[in-house]
């Protein structure tokens, strides 16, 4: 599932404009956030292209680290052998990680507990927590995902995921199926909920704006921006647009996430 933007091609004026670009590859979480502020950077920058691919956060660390990209996007963190790839990290936004229900189910909250207990296969019908006599359909997301990655940090410790969850590779196919499936659960990005599906609370905490930034909500995490070496002015100049309030007050709120400076209350 890539995702390509191309935000601005060059004018038709004799003489032309230099082309610069920016590669900017990675998660699917932060698409929301690179896709349209990628354009909004390219308007305001004559025969600037700001080129967006959505292939996972593996896959962006892998890309910036190679050179590949410009910018690697990630939601979640480096492991401990990415550490030695010499990545700087720019944090862009708060997010949290839902786990999500089909509206129809009555099961709307959750202990961490039985999110690992249901993940990891022990617990198979909605009935042993409080709801229907009903097989539950696990779904889950590809090895690649930085949204599995902190999920299975922060919700499963040492347990493995059930291998015969279904197993899908974006965000945008497990809120579907959840959709459509009355026994089903999966976890998306907070900013991806939308009525087609239910949020349950965990441990007693709704996700939430409110809960991320009290520190409450249980499953959250930081969306990364990485770069290596020195990087063109270019890209850095839209690094620095995305941490700008014209972006954090406007497209990273409208994405659902959280901008990087409201734990310190610099962004209210």
């Amino acid at each position: 599932m890539a995702a390509l933007v191309l935000a601005l091609t060059l004018t038709g004026c004799s003489g032309g404009v230099e082309r610069r670009e920016v590669v900017v590859t990675g998660s699917t979480t932060l698409l929301p956030i690179t896709e349209v502020s990628g354009e909004m950077y390219a308007e305001h920058n004559e025969g600037v292209s700001i080129l967006v691919s959505g292939m996972g956060s593996s896959a962006g660390i892998e890309s910036v680290s190679t050179g590949s990209s410009d910018i690697g996007t990630s939601s979640r963190e480096l492991k401990d052998a990415e550490f030695e790839l010499g990545l700087e990290d720019t944090p862009v936004a708060y997010d949290a990680i839902a786990v999500i229900v089909h509206p129809d189910n009555p099961v709307s909250e959750l202990s961490t507990m039985e999110v690992r207990a249901i993940f990891s296969g022990v617990i198979t019908n909605w009935q042993e927590v409080g709801g229907p006599d009903l097989p539950i359909g696990l779904v889950n997301r590809d090895e690649a995902s930085g949204t599995r990655e902190a999920f299975s940090k922060i919700i499963m410790d040492d347990a493995q995921f059930d291998r015969g969850a279904v197993v899908l590779p974006g965000t945008g196919q497990v809120r579907s199926v959840i959709a459509d499936i009355k026994g089903a659960v999966g976890y998306i990005s907070l900013g991806f909920v939308t009525d087609d599906v239910k949020a349950v609370s965990i441990d007693g905490v709704e996700a939430s704006e409110e809960s991320v930034v009290a520190g409450t909500y249980p499953v959250q995490r930081v969306l990364h921006f990485f770069t290596k070496g020195e990087v063109s002015d270019v890209a850095a100049d839209y690094i620095e647009y995305v941490l700008s309030p014209d972006v954090q007050d406007t497209i990273v709120r409208e994405a659902g996430f959280i901008p990087i400076t409201a734990k310190d209350g610099s962004g209210e």
